[in-house]
């Protein structure tokens, strides 16, 4: 059955390249993107591989921990590990799940056989310090995945957990922000936001971003 947005998402115990991680335990109180790859020496992959090491420090700053996984074994993925830093000049700074049993794969709703019936497609999961999914792409193993996108939708999260507000369209970090509906006492609204608000329609007020 597929995860659906607020479900806790399934625990696992599975070899690396940084050997065995039970996902949990790895995972700790921090927030983790976990993004599949369809097969080892591909080449969109192998640059997407690349990207994420190279943004490791923003995930870093954010509290996010990555964790690639590919349907092939640890031998398999230590061959392509030497591959990526060549080609994509970075260190690979972040483990592989090898994954050949698919069991991962298949706790995930990694492989949808109307694409393909044995390789992952690309998908994404955002997953909270409380293993409650957030978020999840899934993009055609054709397309490779725009990472600066993931980083805006964590900065979104992490903001509108925190404060009463959601973000709109484009938006990104230090642009202003919605005030959720559900406030409508002024004097909360004074509190909350005490750089004041726009109201542009009643249900559409727009406020600097409480954090910055």
């Amino acid at each position: 059955m597929a995860l659906r947005l607020g479900d806790t998402v399934p625990n696992f115990t599975q070899a690396s390249t940084e050997g065995e991680i039970n996902f949990y335990e790895w995972a700790g109180d921090n927030w983790v993107i976990l993004f599949s790859h369809p097969a080892d020496f591909t080449p969109v992959c192998t640059t997407e591989l690349g990207t994420v090491a190279k943004l490791k420090p923003e995930f870093d700053k954010r509290g996010v921990k990555a964790l690639a996984l590919s349907v092939d074994d640890v031998e398999s993925h230590k061959g392509w590990v030497g591959d990526i830093e060549e080609t994509q000049q970075t260190t690979l700074n972040y483990p592989i799940l090898a994954d050949p049993d698919k069991k991962v794969s298949d706790l995930y709703d990694m492989i949808h056989p109307n694409a393909n019936n044995t390789l992952t497609v690309r998908s994404v999961f955002i997953i909270d310090p409380q293993k409650k999914l957030r978020l999840n792409f899934t993009y055609p193993a054709s397309t490779g995945r725009n990472f600066d996108e993931i980083l805006r939708v964590i900065d979104s999260l992490q903001l509108t957990d925190n404060y009463k507000v959601a973000t709109p369209a484009n938006w990104t970090d230090g642009d202003d922000c919605v005030i959720v509906p559900s406030i409508k006492d002024p004097e909360e609204l004074k509190e909350r936001f005490p750089k004041g608000y726009e109201e542009v329609k009643p249900y559409l007020r727009m406020t600097p971003q409480p954090n910055k």
